[in-house]
């Protein structure tokens, strides 16, 4: 049995947020909230936020213990790009790109053997 989470459109860059989420793969939930509670980058609360929020959906809609919750998958897609503009000399203008990221954690229960 598994549960999943989504978190779309969130402000931080794709390529920022997957050095994060490598971090936890694999890994049991106790230890990866662990991890990102002492994490010091931008995309950790917002990954923190999105596996919490599927730890929640394991337990109120499959009635998972989450004592027996691991990640079992957490990838990190790429959202829609924010285009903005920057004065530039001479009259140009240089294109800013704000990329935004869809963060996915998929979690299991451990199977007892």
């Amino acid at each position: 049995m598994e549960a999943k989470a989504i978190g779309k459109h969130l402000r931080v860059s794709p390529f920022k947020a997957r050095q994060v989420a490598d971090l936890v793969r694999g890994k049991e939930v106790n230890e990866a909230m662990g991890i990102l509670r002492y994490t010091n980058k931008k995309s950790a609360p917002i990954i923190f936020k999105v596996l919490k929020s599927a730890i929640a959906n394991a337990e109120h809609n499959f009635d998972m213990d989450s004592g027996d919750l691991y990640v079992s998958e957490i990838y990190v897609d790429e959202g829609p790009t924010l285009k903005r503009m920057r004065p530039r000399a001479y009259g140009r203008a240089d294109v800013k790109r704000h990329r935004t990221s869809h963060v996915t954690v998929v979690v299991r229960e451990r199977e007892v053997k």
